[in-house]
């Protein structure tokens, strides 16, 4: 069974999602290798964001190599235990809520990582000059015009077909080649999305404008450690937890029908495509096993 979660994280706090790519129910067949990599890989991810200045690189790859030693020794054994469920849970028939259920409970974890990075990512924050928060800007501007280019000037239809294109994908690297029935389904599971690109893209622009000014008065007041963590804390969660609004609204209706869909899907595979999933995630906890063991 495939999860996604609610959270998105943006600037510095887009760590989170990046140490957690290899972790959590995640389809690359390198997965060691990946994870292994992930401090160089998330360094040179944050720095196209950030352009990270002489005194800024060591102090970076540190944290970054820190906060994969402790989720190393602290978060893959929970996350192991997640793919234990799901195991157990993949041979037969699902419902709504236990996909959900798993769902939160990978939210949990990408939260707890968003935790333990937040003084290394104030400290960050409270270092970055004027220049790196125009190249910032930039960035965010690319980002909205590749995915205007991606997702706004497509056609409805385009939208479906992209969209299930990337599902198809996703589900047959887990379950292995689908049926014309279960495709179907998938389309029109697809069809019937509430998923709305242009209330993406204005959540979007609002959170990096919020990051810009956000960074900015940091660079301007400089204020004391605890108080940018604060500040930083509230940006990640208001991400992670909208306010009450018409985006807050999209998230939940999206959440409860990748919810819906994910059991329909199960529940329509066959024997030998659930055991697929069962090898699937075996294959995943295995290579947490060897990565919880290497120093």
């Amino acid at each position: 069974m495939r999860f996604s979660s609610r959270i998105r994280c943006a600037s510095v706090a887009r760590i989170i999602g990046v140490l957690l790519l290899a972790a959590a129910l995640g389809a690359c067949s390198a997965i060691k290798l990946a994870y292994n990599n992930l401090p160089t890989v998330s360094y040179w991810w944050l720095d196209g964001y950030l352009d990270f200045d002489s005194a800024q690189n060591p102090k970076v790859r540190e944290e970054l190599a820190r906060l994969l030693a402790w989720h190393r020794q602290n978060e893959l054994p929970r996350v192991a235990a997640l793919l234990q469920e799901a195991q157990a849970l993949a041979p037969g028939e699902v419902t709504p809520a236990q996909v959900c259920a798993m769902a939160d409970r990978i939210r949990e974890r990408l939260l707890a990582v968003a935790d333990r990075a937040e003084p290394a990512g104030t400290g960050l924050a409270l270092s970055l000059t004027g220049a790196q928060l125009f190249h910032l800007e930039r960035k965010y501007a690319r980002n909205n015009a590749e995915y205007r280019k991606d997702w706004l000037d497509r056609t409805p239809a385009q939208v479906r077909e992209k969209r299930y294109d990337q599902f198809l994908d996703r589900t047959e690297d887990f379950y292995g080649r689908l049926t014309s029935e279960q495709r179907e389904l998938l389309k029109q599971q697809v069809a019937q999305s509430v998923f709305d690109p242009k209330l993406a893209d204005a959540e979007r622009r609002k959170r990096q404008q919020e990051a810009l000014v956000l960074l900015r008065g940091f660079a301007t007041r400089k204020p004391a450690p605890a108080e940018a963590q604060a500040a930083l804390h509230g940006y990640i969660q208001r991400i992670a937890d909208p306010l009450p609004g018409a985006w807050r609204d999209q998230q939940q209706a999206l959440l409860q029908e990748g919810c819906r869909n994910t059991a329909a899907l199960h529940n329509g595979t066959s024997a030998s495509q659930r055991a697929q999933a069962v090898r699937r995630l075996q294959a995943y906890q295995d290579d947490l096993q060897e990565l919880m063991a290497a120093p």
